[in-house]
């Protein structure tokens, strides 16, 4: 598991249990042994459930634990996912921190499986975005693989993206890509007007974004471009609208509102005693 996830769940335990968990030290006996089911209470799109042996590991461990789903399955209402059995003590104090990674990242994933099948049977890819919580963009960008969406650029350093403002800095849109030469890595820039669309063709754009078109001035500039660059379209795209701008002819489309607008789904965790 990479470092980064490993250092966010220890941060997350060590938040929601600081020096120990008062509750279930002073009521429930140091020795008790139980077993733990984790249920989803509605149809969703299952991700953040490979945390759960980091989660108990990282507290000590536990007897026994089994994921019956994985990253990116289906389940129905009422569907038992995992089932964990341990110190009892040890099950309640992770129960909050796996309950909000596993809640957080399937709401993620069952919202990108949405906009995943709102496309189907066209040739368009959804994109995340970097609009992550602080700290959770690799965790919620594997949600959204999870639940079928392509992920776009990790951060800064490992894609350009030439966007507005660094072409106002840059004094246009061939000054920009001029300036990424040799670039190592994929170059795409956004386009907001017609001539900057044209501008870029001529300096050999391969990669454009175009942002804030109705689905009927998409298919214009798509026309226009022919084939020459492919095409990513963004900017209020919802799940309503989405099909419109696919059928346009958009090779991608990136839809922020994957990561800053999923709603947690509903999860439930149950405790019965062992002995």
């Amino acid at each position: 598991m990479h470092p980064e996830i490993i250092e966010t769940v220890k941060r997350a335990l060590a938040e929601d249990i600081g020096t120990g968990d008062l509750t279930s030290q002073m009521t429930v006996p140091a020795d008790r042994q139980a077993e733990g089911k984790f249920y989803a209470r509605a149809a969703i799109t299952v991700a953040g459930i490979e945390l759960l042996p980091l989660i108990f590991e990282l507290r000590g461990g536990v007897d026994h634990l089994e994921l019956l789903k994985q990253p990116g399955d289906q389940t129905y209402d009422g569907e038992l996912i995992a089932v964990v059995r341990g110190n009892a003590r040890r099950l309640l104090e992770c129960e909050r921190v796996a309950l909000n990674f596993i809640q957080r990242l399937s709401g993620v994933a069952t919202l990108a499986s949405k906009y995943v099948a709102a496309v189907a049977g066209t040739r368009t890819k959804v994109l995340d975005t970097r609009k992550t919580t602080p700290g959770l963009r690799r965790l919620e960008k594997a949600a959204a693989a999870a639940g079928g969406v392509t992920n776009h650029r990790m951060g800064l350093f490992d894609y350009i993206l030439i966007k507005n403002n660094h072409i106002t800095a840059a004094g246009g849109v061939k000054q920009a890509l001029a300036g990424t030469a040799g670039a190592t890595v994929p170059v795409e820039v956004e386009v907001r007007t017609w001539d900057e669309l044209n501008e870029a063709l001529d300096a050999g754009a391969k990669r454009l974004l175009i942002d804030n078109l109705t689905p009927a001035e998409a298919k214009r500039w798509v026309d226009h471009v022919a084939g020459r660059a492919s095409i990513e379209i963004s900017g209020g795209i919802t799940l309503d609208t989405i099909r419109a701008y696919a059928e346009a002819g958009a090779d991608y489309i990136s839809v922020g509102a994957i990561t800053h607008s999923a709603v947690a789904v509903d999860l439930n965790f149950r405790v019965t005693l062992l002995g």
